[in-house]
């Protein structure tokens, strides 16, 4: 699974907020927002009723039902009390089933039984978020009653042209591959072995120099003339190496001395990439595991092997050095420059994952906003392993659910301010 990243500007936001405040910030965000009170159905701008328990208070002639989420003790379960003629009657005395229908039409039922405290509890969770459209079916000595409303929360409606200008996007949660990485830094040097010094084998005039620094050379190009001042005769001097000259000594007319370097010839269509490793890092990393290698100048970066961890230490930096070998065939990479490297140690693949980018905090939780139509709600999930860009889900989301994957503090930041957010 693939998401992809871009940068957005600042106005984005702007034009969220803005667009939603001509909208009139219509969100449906039902009772106090406190679980105890979800229930009863009451006309719009209506104060729902509670009841002596704190749950909220279904009335339908002489009859009653107190309902609440308890969650004092206990994992969140419906729990309800029954009234008639505003009087306790016991649990024993009638039903009570309440049906859930969460977003993206997601039916749930939780079927209460009577408790020794003459209330009535389900034996089912009810999950979060608790943001549903409820429908409470009940008895009370054989009268059949119905109640449904609304309770929502952590929800948010965007419509589909203000969340494209504001950068908002969407992609399916599904598998993917967490990878163990240790960012470093480095330096690109030539390898050993492919630099050559070119000199005068006799000592003697320098009559002519035939390249610069920054040519390239081949095997054998002759590359200067010197007067032998043994045979007076001239003799020329080539290249041992193709490569590319990093350094030229000397001068026409000069003297050049017996063995006397006149230029440096260098193999550049590869480079060492010397990276330092520092503490318990180096304990976890081996040759053989891939390395990604980023040029500091432009971020442009070339994937590779790391083919040794060097046996010494740095003296000056007291870092572990391990080497990776790039190519530089297009000759881009120059000796001498900074790079910095991601050493992937290991990849294990998960079965549900999302960006990092795709996770905000709300309330205590660690949660994800999923999209359906142009309804945005929350999803508190809990996470397993993560790397530098992806984090593992264990659960709480299902596998292909639309999750907002840029911009999702903007949703956040509209759930807030709509207040479909409350403490339990």
């Amino acid at each position: 699974m693939t998401f992809v990243s871009k940068l957005r500007p600042l106005a984005a936001g702007l034009a969220l907020v803005l667009a939603l405040s001509a909208c009139g910030g219509d969100h449906d965000s039902e009772d106090g927002h406190g679980h105890a009170e979800e229930g009863g159905e009451h006309a719009e701008g209506e104060e729902a009723r509670t009841g002596e328990h704190g749950g909220r208070l279904l009335e339908q002639g002489e009859f009653a039902v107190e309902l609440a989420i308890a969650e004092d003790g206990t994992p969140p379960k419906y729990q309800a009390w029954l009234y008639r003629d505003g009087k306790p009657v016991p649990g024993t005395e009638g039903t009570v089933q309440v049906n859930l229908k969460r977003l993206g039409n997601v039916a749930e039922q939780h079927a209460l039984a009577p408790q020794d405290d003459g209330s009535l509890m389900a034996a089912t969770v009810v999950g979060e978020p608790h943001s549903f459209d409820v429908e409470v079916r009940a008895t009370i000595d054989g009268q059949s009653l119905r109640w449904t409303y609304p309770s929502y929360e952590g929800r948010t409606e965007i419509a589909a042209a203000v969340a494209a200008k504001s950068g908002i996007e969407v992609a399916p949660a599904g598998p993917g591959t967490i990878a163990d990485e240790h960012e470093v830094q480095g330096l690109l040097t030539p390898v050993e072995g492919r630099v050559a010094s070119v000199a005068a084998r006799f000592p003697g005039p320098v009559r002519s120099l035939r390249a610069n620094v920054g040519d390239a050379v081949r095997a054998g190009q002759p590359l200067a003339t010197i007067e032998s001042n043994l045979s007076l005769s001239t003799y020329t001097v080539s290249s041992p190496i193709a490569g590319v000259v990093t350094d030229r000594n000397g001068a026409v007319g000069g003297v050049a001395a017996e063995n006397m370097p006149l230029f440096e010839i260098a193999d550049l269509s590869q480079l060492w990439v010397d990276l330092h490793i520092f503490g318990s890092d180096a304990q976890h990393i081996r040759p053989g595991v891939p390395v990604t290698v980023t040029r500091l100048s432009d971020g442009e970066t070339i994937e590779t092997m790391l083919e040794r961890v060097l046996p010494g230490t740095a003296t000056a930096s007291q870092s572990t050095v391990a080497r990776a070998t790039i190519d530089n065939s297009d000759g881009l990479w120059r000796p001498g420059s900074a790079v910095k490297a991601r050493i992937t140690v290991d990849r294990e693949p998960v079965d549900l994952m999302v960006p990092l980018a795709a996770v905000q905090q709300f309330r205590d939780w660690d949660v994800v906003f999923v999209r359906v139509g142009d309804t945005y709600e929350i999803r508190p999930v809990e996470l397993g392993k993560r790397d530098g860009e992806r984090v593992q889900v264990l659960s709480g989301l299902d596998k292909g659910a639309q999750v907002v994957v840029e911009q999702s503090y903007l949703v956040k930041a509209d759930i807030e301010k709509s207040g479909a957010s409350h403490d339990h």
